[in-house]
């Protein structure tokens, strides 16, 4: 089983004419994913890679009948590109861009609030259900088929401990990347819920990163919610406060909240073993399986 996307997934790329959005559809495709078409603004009636190209998202997912779309459009319009998808009928929006205006996401995150569609990202890598379909960038060589569930902050972070997973012959049921941002759809509490209720996820691998408190409130729902055991790892140990590392949300504040001692001691009072590396949270997942 899986969560959010399966080979059923129908999916509109967004920023399908542009170079990052052709690349990606293309390795959607070979990957498996079920691309029934593009969506860009004045490219109507184009074909890309034999997937033919709508003016509207609207106008795509009513022809195409598609029900989850990928977004590759600039930061600067990217904003405008996913308030177009959640004004549809769309179940799905997965935003690669990095870079997306924190006002912009703002304003996204309002709308959010108003309508049934689930938003991932952005600047994440995407969603992969192995060997079923992928939207984003993942590379799909590293996923196999298997019963862990895993959601991560950092894109480079997932394919790391997803390697030390597979090598070990330990499939992957669905991998979220839910973005490094200040701002962002899909946060960790909103992945545990859905791995909690997947009777085929066995267990969840939780990678978090300095800054915020997501991962604190995500370790108290773990211990007041979860019955599937998880593992997790925190990225930024070392980081000295008030410097941002990599993503836009990776940086403390000199409140002293926020930091990786934080995260990892919410973590283990919640019953969470934390990985010094991604080794160390292949073999936590090991032991519950």
């Amino acid at each position: 089983m899986s969560v959010l996307v399966d080979s059923d997934t129908r999916v509109v790329v967004q920023g399908i004419t542009g170079g990052e959005g052709k690349f990606h559809a293309e390795q959607m495709m070979d990957y498996g994913t079920n691309v029934v078409a593009g969506a860009v603004p004045g490219k109507g009636g184009q074909e890309v890679a034999g997937v033919p190209v709508y003016d509207t998202v609207a106008q795509a997912a009513r022809e195409e009948d598609a029900d989850a779309s990928v977004v590759f459009v600039p930061p600067a319009f990217a904003g405008d590109a996913i308030f177009e998808a959640l004004d549809t009928s769309l179940d799905l929006v997965v935003a690669i861009t990095e870079g997306i205006p924190t006002q912009d996401m703002a304003k996204v995150n309002k709308r959010l609030s108003e309508v049934d569609t689930r938003l991932i990202g952005p600047n994440c890598p995407g969603i992969i259900t192995p060997g079923e379909s992928k939207l984003g960038i993942l590379p799909g060589n590293i996923f196999e088929s298997g019963d862990v569930g895993l959601v991560s902050r950092s894109g480079t972070l997932t394919y790391q401990v997803v390697d030390n997973l597979t090598s070990r012959g330990i499939g992957q049921t669905t991998a979220i990347g839910i973005g490094g941002d200040p701002i962002i759809g899909t946060d960790f509490i909103d992945a545990l819920e859905l791995f909690e209720a997947d009777p085929d996820t066995k267990a969840v691998v939780m990678c978090g990163e300095i800054g915020g408190e997501d991962e604190e409130e995500a370790a108290r729902y773990i211990a007041e919610n979860m019955d599937t055991p998880v593992a997790g790892f925190i990225a930024g140990r070392t980081a000295p406060p008030g410097k941002r590392m990599g993503h836009a949300g990776a940086i403390v504040s000199g409140s002293g909240t926020g930091t990786a001692e934080s995260k990892i001691n919410a973590l283990n009072d919640a019953g969470v073993p934390v990985g010094d590396t991604p080794n160390e949270v292949a073999d936590h997942i090991e032991d519950f399986l």
